[in-house]
């Protein structure tokens, strides 16, 4: 069958989303079919060219709409909006990927997790660096017993965007809506991979930092005051016993998306940061060093569909797999994950870096 999409917003992650969907018949043409139905938003204009742009059927100013006519939702809101739509789409027997964090609380991500088990549809949260492709082959490393016993987990997250004290205030600053600062952002993705990688979370100790306390309004220049985080830091110590260190920032000047993540054990290591997407650093037992591969051979986790060796992909292309697989297991009423059950998982990780903040003790997960 032919599975009608809606989005639920239309910003960075609609574009990604709707480019993945684009793509997915010519690379991966084994993918269920889709057609891009509606999308829903509160600003006309905006829909309007986002529907010519992402090739939707037609916009609405009401997601209940969207909810209405489609069999996949896909929930790219802020975090405060992320609960009611895709709560209300379960219910209706929507399939549902929403974007991370889960919700901008953590009682609100409970009910998220509940509607999910009372519904028989696919409930999905997209964490899409498990699909880069030299990430999913560390996770294939890892359980191959290719690095032995897991000792440590490095992640780090690192974005200048907001680097300069005068960038104007985005609702990303806002606690009302975002919920958390970076440590709800971007440590979500660090959080998710160490999970997936290496295991649950036992305990965690985290400091958070706001460094500029008040933004110019995007619309006026007026002083706007800043009330989630700019960065935190993590020691983080998994069942297994394994120790991981974390961070991340919005204000790390340099780095334009250093997302970095590094697992050691006891006979080889490996590395990989996004910047340098289709690369992976390996040393395997042995060797004196990492050694520099390059993640682009047929062999490798979803390059078959894509170009000759050597010749790279992009992050865009993350979304293109994430699809591919949140799709099929759609169509072939198959379990996925990383579900909203994983996603609450992650999100007791980010509470309890907050409450250690606040406590300025180690806080069991």
């Amino acid at each position: 069958m032919t599975y009608d999409v809606g989005f639920v917003g239309y910003g960075l992650m609609g574009k990604a989303h709707a480019n993945a969907l684009a793509r997915l018949p010519m690379f991966f043409p084994d993918a269920p079919a889709t057609n891009r139905r509606i999308i829903a938003g509160r600003d006309e204009d905006a829909l309007t060219r986002a529907a010519d742009r992402y090739g939707f059927d037609r916009t609405t100013t009401e997601w209940r709409d969207a909810i209405d006519e489609v069999d996949v939702l896909y929930n790219l809101t802020p975090n405060d909006l992320h609960s009611e739509p895709s709560i209300a789409a379960l219910e209706a027997g929507v399939h549902v990927l929403c974007e991370k964090p889960l919700a901008s609380t953590l009682d609100a991500a409970e009910e998220m997790v509940e509607a999910a088990a009372n519904s028989n549809a696919r409930a999905a949260c997209a964490f899409n660096y498990r699909y880069v492709p030299a990430v999913t082959l560390m996770k294939r490393l890892v359980e191959e017993g290719a690095l032995g016993e897991i000792r440590h987990f490095r992640g780090t997250y690192l974005q200048d965007f907001q680097a300069d004290p005068e960038e104007s205030w985005i609702w990303r600053n806002d606690a009302d809506v975002a919920g958390y600062g970076r440590v709800g952002d971007v440590g979500a993705h660090t959080i998710d991979l160490a999970r997936w990688l290496v295991g649950d979370v036992e305990r965690v100790a985290g400091t958070l930092s706001r460094f500029v306390e008040e933004r110019p309004h995007p619309d006026d220049g007026t002083p706007t005051p800043v009330t989630t985080d700019d960065a935190y830091g993590a020691l983080l110590r998994f069942e297994s016993g394994a120790q991981g260190v974390i961070e991340g920032s919005r204000v790390a000047t340099g780095h334009k998306n250093t997302n970095a993540i590094e697992i050691i054990g006891t006979d080889g290591a490996v590395r990989y940061d996004v910047e340098r997407f289709n690369e992976l650093g390996l040393c395997g037992a042995g060797d004196r060093g990492f050694q520099r591969i390059s993640v682009t051979e047929p062999s490798d986790p979803y390059m078959d569909a894509w170009w000759p060796a050597g010749h790279g992909i992009g992050w865009e292309h993350s979304f293109v797999h994430e699809n591919y697989e949140f799709l099929t297991a759609v169509d072939a009423d198959e379990s996925y994950e990383p579900n909203f059950a994983d996603a609450y998982a992650v999100q007791t990780v980010v509470d309890a870096l907050v409450e250690s903040d606040e406590s300025g003790s180690w806080t069991t997960v």
